[in-house]
Formats: C-alpha cells, structure tokens, sequence
C-alpha cells in the first residue's frame, strides 16, 4: 500500500468511526442499540464516498464501485431498518444491557459501535483498493460487477421470501425451506458473500491483491461467528423442524438437498 492509498484509508477510518460514534450517543437517547444494524450496509456507502472523493480522481472504475455499493447499502440499510423497527432492539443487545446495568452505554461503544467501525474498515479494503488505483478497467472488472450483481439478487430475493414467510402467523415456529431456502439455510449471507468476492474480483484487475482480506474476513464472519453458528444456535431451540432441515439442506451454499 503507498503512501497515498494508506492516507485514503486513514480518512475512511476517521469518517467511519465518527459515523458511528454519532450513531452511538443516538442509541443511548432512543435506548436502542440495534440501530447499528440498518446502518451496516449505508456505512460501507459513506466509507467508498469517503474513498471517492478524497482520492478526487474520479475514474470510472471508482465510480462504478460507488454506484454498485451504494446500491447495496441503500437496501439492506432498508430491509434492516424495516425489520427492527418491527421487532424492536435485537435480544443480544437487550441481553448485555440487562447483563452490564449502568455500564451498558460506555461498553456498548467500544464492544457494538467502534468494533464495527473497525470491522466495516477491515472489509472495505477491496473498495480503497479499487478507487485508488489508476489501471485501466478489465475483463475482471466486468467479471466482478456480474459477480456482485448476482450475489445481490441471491440476497435480495433471499431475504424476501424469509419477509414474506415471517409475516404470515400461521407460519411461526415453523421452518422455511422453499425457494432458495430449499438449497441453502441461509442463502443471504451466501448472497452477501459473494457480491464481496465480486468486489475482490474489481480490487485484483486494479492490482490490489492485498485487499483479499476484506471477503475473507466477511466470510469468516459468516461462516463461522456472527453469522451462521449464532443464528443457528436458537433456530435449533425454536423450531422443531430445524434439525432434520440441518440434515437435508446446505449450510451456505446454494446446492440441491439431499433426499
């Protein structure tokens, strides 16, 4: 990384983490700290602005990754929001505040809000990586916008139908498994995994390898903490049906169950 590009990053870091302490001091006033959570996606969106306009070049392949990110952020800031505002704050967080009393609000800043000020960082480094870079646009270029187009079509249409299935009450307790929930139990964060590669691709026909770090912590992520483990530890408690779904259906990617 030379020396412009780390400057870069460091803006996106300063802009990202005043972002969220800001949003921070609004959780304390509305006691709701899962409004963290719709600001996910929007702040990816305000970090590659950051990239953008701070590099001042504004070369298409840095505009193509502002549009493409911008239009991720935008719905699952929405779908996110949406459904909080449904559901209320998020039982985790209700959990630590019951769990840590007076000291919630300082601790829920650095263990919720800078912690995935960082995180979003971290992840962001396939969009530093392409808006700072001068190469020509390529055949990765066009492989990797398809890419993250397709995978954000496989999260939308994903975390539609589990709208969609939610709202009908004679469906609670129950498991959805049509659709592409029928090829994988949680074909969302498939969805999001690879629009993330699909931005990797951009990142290397920049010549940015390094930035391989960003997809390969979002998937470990979901893989393997936040993600799949967490929420499959209450599904198996809350829904009957959920183990024998274990048994027949993908736990990522999207492939046909098993008879």
């Amino acid at each position: 990384m030379n020396t412009d590009v780390a400057l870069i990053a460091v803006s996106g870091l300063f802009v990202v983490l005043g972002s969220m302490t800001l949003l921070w001091l609004i959780s304390l006033r509305l006691k709701d700290a899962s409004i963290v959570d719709p600001f996910w996606g929007p702040g990816f969106a305000i970090v590659a602005a950051t990239y953008y306009l701070v590099d001042g070049r504004y070369l298409s392949r840095g505009t193509l990754i502002l549009v493409l990110v911008t239009l991720w952020a935008a719905r699952l800031g929405y779908h996110l929001y949406v459904r909080n505002r449904r559901e209320g704050e998020d039982p985790r967080y209700t959990a630590m505040r019951k769990a840590r009393g007076k000291q919630f609000p300082l601790i829920s800043l650095f263990t919720i809000f800078w912690f995935q000020a960082f995180l979003l960082w971290v992840i962001s480094s396939p969009i530093l990586g392409s808006i700072a870079s001068q190469a020509p646009l390529g055949f990765f270029d066009i492989l990797g916008s398809l890419v993250f187009l397709i995978g954000l079509t496989i999260e939308s249409i994903a975390d539609n139908q589990l709208t969609l299935f939610r709202s009908v009450p004679a469906n609670k307790g129950h498991v959805l498994d049509t659709g592409l929930w029928r090829y994988s139990r949680h074909p969302n964060y498939f969805g999001e995994a690879m629009l993330w590669w699909g931005l990797y691709l951009m990142a290397v026909a920049a010549e940015a390898y390094w930035t391989i770090v960003g997809p390969a912590l979002i998937t470990f992520l979901l893989l393997r903490f936040s993600g799949v483990p967490m929420l499959e530890e209450g599904l198996r408690a809350s829904r009957p049906g959920y183990a024998e779904y274990i048994k027949r259906t993908s736990s990522f990617f999207l492939w046909p169950p098993k008879n």
